[in-house]
């Protein structure tokens, strides 16, 4: 029987609801997390134990409710009754007259396009039944979204009733969701004032105030549709894309004025032309433009891949080009050792972020740009992934600008820097035992997903060992215990007793040892062994050490260069690292505290299905990890890599695949869905190019 709540555990209860529901915003939505593991698990664990003693309390806005980050903000999960695909992509013209020949050579004609604009925005699916609007879906992964009904109400412009007398039984009606420009603006003038935060662009605006769990607060922001497709419907049946637009506009859905028709592949490029030059004329985002065949029963014809439909294709504008200043240029050290600059710039938008750094790989290739201090710089945001600094806008200069010196000595410890090689253009941190920026890197390595896969082990932590004395280097990493922990705050809680973050760190550790002995190698951070290099060092010897017969420790230059994927650099990079007697202690700890050192010999069967062949792995499978999907392909003779080139065999694309996907298709790669994959493993390479060729992912 559970005793009275009183007014003080009510309130501690909905502090603890709202405290952990934001924290779990900021970490999932927002990317900026405000809690350590350690304080939010302390939350989660008050919670937890406050809702077992009285579960009245209970209710459905509280985090213990939900499973996984998806449901975060309460939302049910809801089916859409078609699968909202994805679209590829095309970066040059040569890229969409190869995909413009397929769609017409399939069609058995000549096809009329419909181009769109491509808005930078949320995507929604709604279903109207009967006429009336039933649902509001965010698209979540395609098949599955999440349930924002009652604040879709809300927004200005989306009918809860389609007009006219004769509505479809059933029509679910996909759009996007966006933030004008000036109300964007307007909206983080107004939060700013408030004292409230700031959304990076207009679309986590979108995202951030579609999700909000109050419908209200997103009736008061200036949220927009435009429709720009329909998924499953029944008693409505349009001949073509543009009919089915004229149809949406007729029932009062905001559909886009700017989508056009057109007859030819010339006036495809021309639209993406106006519009690439006219992009910041409009009153929302774009980030390219889409391209549809027109006719509904040649995009039946056409069909789609498991992934996107044949019939459409995005065109993506090149990534923008903007100026800042470049306010200094520091450097950064690696876990062996080198230290590369980058720029510190004053922030700027571009590509759909703020950045405040950007790359600039070594002390030559500042000299090569000729940037100075003080300058105003080009900066691109290379395949919206990485900012670059492209050089200096000379014509600004003022003479205060300072030509920049690479530090002589290394910024963690002083230690002079020096090339490893003569011939090296990289300088080095020689002081790799002690370097305490070289330690937190290779600890950071070790936890992550290349190294050992030590979950807890991330940066914070690592700065929490290195910086509080509790470890010395890596080798001490599984000596750990519960003493040793506590004499770190950040493994303690307010009371002084270890938090559940450092108990699952503990039990990950000795979970690690018995990792795979390839993970061992990767994990010593031994310059040019990555784990490509690894899985072929440990598949030909082995063990790591060995009282009899050859190892890696032990093993001859000759013998390693033989291994296929070593060669002599990375032969003489094992056996430099050997040669030193602190990276052997390490190895002698670990052995010593129980990680696994050998492995058995793999069966020598002969030939395999898959030998010679090179393999990527890109996006997020159903069926396989990504590194299941690497065992299965490495246990028939593939090599998996990490980039993909002219010499890539496969390239196998999950969902969210992004660049990877898009390089394959520009150097003609053939491209493996799910099922493309499965047979790949079941019936071999020929049947895989087979039915690469028959989904057309490439030309």
């Amino acid at each position: 029987m559970t005793s009275e709540v009183t007014d003080k555990v009510r309130t501690r209860y909905a502090e603890l609801v709202a405290k952990i529901n934001d924290a779990q915003h900021r970490y999932y939505v927002d990317d900026a997390p405000t809690l350590s593991d350690a304080a939010y698990d302390e939350l989660m664990h008050e919670l937890e134990a406050l809702e077992l003693a009285q579960p009245e309390l209970v209710s459905q806005d509280s985090p213990t409710q939900r499973v996984g980050a998806g449901d975060w903000l309460g939302f049910a999960s809801v089916d859409h009754a078609e699968r909202m695909l994805s679209l590829d992509n095309a970066f040059n013209d040569d890229q969409l007259a190869a995909w413009a020949v397929r769609v017409e050579k399939d069609a058995g004609a000549p096809v009329r396009y419909l181009c769109e604009l491509k808005i930078d925005g949320l995507a929604v699916n709604l279903t109207y039944e009967k006429g009336r609007l039933t649902r509001g879906a965010t698209r979540g992964d395609g098949r599955t979204g999440e349930d924002v009904t009652a604040n879709v109400r809300r927004i200005a412009g989306i009918p809860h009733k389609l007009a006219g007398d004769n509505p479809p039984d059933l029509v679910e009606v996909r759009g996007e969701i966006y933030f004008p420009a000036q109300a964007f603006a307007d909206l983080n003038a107004a939060q700013l004032a408030a004292g409230e935060r700031t959304y990076v662009n207009p679309r986590n605006a979108a995202s951030g105030s579609l999700r909000q769990k109050d419908p209200s607060i997103t009736a008061k922001r200036a949220l927009h549709l435009i429709v720009h497709g329909i998924g499953a419907r029944t008693g409505f049946e349009p001949t073509s894309q543009s009919d089915a637009y004229a149809q949406l506009k007729s029932w009062g859905l905001p559909t886009s004025e700017r989508w056009r028709v057109v007859d030819s592949l010339d006036e495809v490029k021309a639209y993406i032309t106006n519009y690439a030059e006219h992009r910041h004329d409009l009153e929302h985002d774009i980030d390219g433009v889409v391209v549809k065949v027109d006719d509904v029963a040649e995009q039946v014809k056409l069909g789609a891949t498991s992934r996107a439909p044949r019939w459409a294709i995005a065109f993506k504008y090149p990534p923008e080009e903007v100026n800042t200043k470049l306010l200094g240029i520091e450097v950064n050290v690696g876990r062996t050792g080198r230290v590369t600059p980058y720029a510190v710039l004053e922030p700027v938008f571009v590509g759909g972020v703020t950045v405040t750094s950007a790359t600039l790989h070594n002390q030559q290739e500042v000299v090569r740009k000729g940037v100075r201090v003080g300058d105003t710089v080009v900066i691109r945001r290379a395949g919206d992934v990485i900012p670059e600094v492209l050089g200096p806008v000379e014509a600004l200069r003022d003479g205060s600008e300072v030509v920049w010196q690479m530090p002589a000595t290394c910024p963690s410890c002083g230690t002079k820097l020096a090339p490893s090689k003569e011939a090296d253009v990289d300088l080095r941190c020689p002081n790799a035992r002690y370097c305490r920026k070289q330690v937190i890197e290779r600890i950071i390595y070790i936890g992550g997903r290349d190294g050992l896969d030590v979950e807890g082990m991330g940066e914070k932590a690592a700065i929490a060992l290195v910086e509080g004395g509790v470890v010395t280097n890596e080798g001490d990493l599984f000596t750990l215990d519960e003493k040793l922990l506590s004499q770190s705050p950040f493994f303690l809680k307010k009371d002084g007793t270890l938090s559940t973050n450092a108990g699952k760190l503990l039990a990950n550790l000795e979970k690690a040892k018995q990792q795979q002995l390839w993970r061992v190698v990767t994990s010593l951070s031994i310059r040019h062994v990555g784990p490509t290099a690894a899985r072929a060092l440990a598949d030909h010897f082995n063990a790591l050490e060995a009282v009899e017969g050859p190892a890696i420790a032990s093993a001859s230059l000759e013998q390693m260069s033989v291994v296929e994927d070593v060669g002599g650099t990375i032969a003489e990079a094992v056996r430099e690292w050997f040669a030193e007697d602190w990276h052997r202690e390490v190895v002698e700890k670990w052995r010593a505290a129980g990680v696994r050192m050998e492995q058995e010999p793999v069966a020598d069967t002969g030939p395999k299905p898959l030998d010679g062949l090179t393999v990527v792995v890109t996006g997020t499978l159903e069926g396989h990890s990504r590194d299941e999907a690497g065992e299965a392909l490495t246990a028939l003779g593939a090599k998996v890599a990490g980039s993909v080139s002219k010499k890539t065999s496969f390239v196998v694309v999950g969902e969210n695949a992004g660049s990877k996907l898009d390089k394959a298709r520009s150097l003609g790669v053939p491209i493996l869905d799910e099922p493309g994959f499965a047979v790949l493993l079941e019936q071999g390479p020929e049947a895989a190019k087979a039915y690469a060729d028959a989904n057309r992912e490439t030309e």
